[in-house]
């Protein structure tokens, strides 16, 4: 783990070297997740694809430098305009897949969407948002009430350390705002001409088939959609080898691609 400055920020980011040297697969976690988070994920992709696999927390979000609450009501795009093209920059990267879980997936679509950069070659997305839905507010007040009354405010304070409460309420209070009932990546969406990846679990909790089918009908690149039965928001750690599969698949076929250029 190696901390590194990017945009005024210190960033926690891990790097898994890979006998493959491209493209790199970096990963964009999800609304309460940082680079421990991830667990075993990113090595068994490393091991599965032979790629480079870099991680990295948010600010706000485990050893990275805290934030300012209340966080923004368009932190996905912040994240993705200010921030994303630093760190390809400072870790030194020009080939690359995104690979993002569920608010790691909005910004994934909204940077390649926005600033169309020719070092992404595609995006791998778990469990993607693309609109607030009633059903994702319902789970995050659950969320809310957990955090309050139960243990699992020490259970993310292991991996978030003082970060714990700016992760949490950042992302609670921006996703429970009145005002992010408008949001929506759909500007973003049609601008997409690369690759794209879906991976949904038929039980997510946190968002229907909207957002995938959404995905499909306005990306303007070739999409391949996958439904899991019996899964839920995380999976990659629900049905792993499956996930891995499927990513791998994709990985050589956009790489191929590329060089059929």
């Amino acid at each position: 783990m190696a901390l590194l400055a990017v945009a005024e920020l210190l960033l926690e980011v891990v790097r898994w070297s890979g006998p493959r040297p491209r493209p790199t697969l970096v990963l964009l976690h999800e609304g309460l997740g940082c680079v421990s988070m991830w667990q075993d994920f990113p090595a068994r992709l490393h091991a599965a694809s032979g790629l480079p696999v870099v991680a990295y927390s948010r600010a706000g979000y485990g050893q990275s430098s805290p934030i300012a609450l209340p966080r923004p009501l368009d932190f996905h795009v912040r994240e993705a305009l200010d921030v994303l093209p630093q760190l390809l920059d400072a870790v030194g990267i020009d080939d690359c897949i995104l690979l993002g879980h569920s608010d790691g997936a909005s910004i994934a679509l909204v940077y390649a969407g926005a600033i169309q950069d020719p070092r992404v070659r595609g995006l791998a997305l778990l469990a993607p948002h693309v609109l607030t839905e009633t059903k994702t507010v319902m789970n995050i007040r659950a969320a809310k009430r957990m955090f309050e009354a139960t243990d699992l405010r020490a259970k993310l304070a292991r991996h978030h350390g003082t970060n714990v409460d700016c992760a949490f309420w950042g992302w609670c209070d921006a996703w429970l705002d009145p005002r992010f009932r408008h949001w929506s990546l759909k500007p973003y969406l049609t601008q997409i001409a690369i690759p794209v990846l879906t991976v949904r679990g038929d039980d997510d909790p946190y968002n229907t088939p909207v957002h995938v089918e959404r995905i499909a009908a306005q990306v303007q690149g070739p999409v391949t959609r996958i439904d899991l039965a019996h899964c839920g928001h995380a999976p990659h750690f629900e049905q792993p080898q499956q996930v891995l599969t499927h990513l791998t698949d994709f990985v050589d076929t956009v790489t191929m691609a590329s060089r059929a250029r």
